[in-house]
């Protein structure tokens, strides 16, 4: 590395270009296999542990027009407030 890396800072142009990487051949292109073929368990893992785990029943996105004191009176109870918002629909057992 050159001499002008700073911890935090990434690589120079110079650090780059001191890496000897030679250029693939046509050859070593048509015998390259994909990740998943040469690392199947590992490309397994990583596409495994990808986002959240899924749940049985996830909540269902929609679009809700609701009286903006009732809003206001569930945003003045603090974070959560959404959520506070389904418990209570929940509890009315309609």
């Amino acid at each position: 590395m050159s001499s002008d890396f700073k911890p935090g800072q990434g690589y120079t142009r110079e650090d780059w270009d001191a890496v000897d990487s030679p250029e693939l051949t046509a050859e070593e292109l048509a015998t390259a296999r994909p990740f998943a073929a040469v690392f199947p368990e590992l490309a397994e893992n990583i596409r495994r542990s990808r986002g959240r785990p899924k749940i049985e029943a996830p909540k269902q996105q929609i679009s809700l027009r609701l009286d903006s004191e009732v809003i206001e009176k569930f945003k003045a109870t603090g974070k959560g407030w959404q959520s506070r918002i389904n418990d209570v629909l929940k509890a009315t057992k309609l």
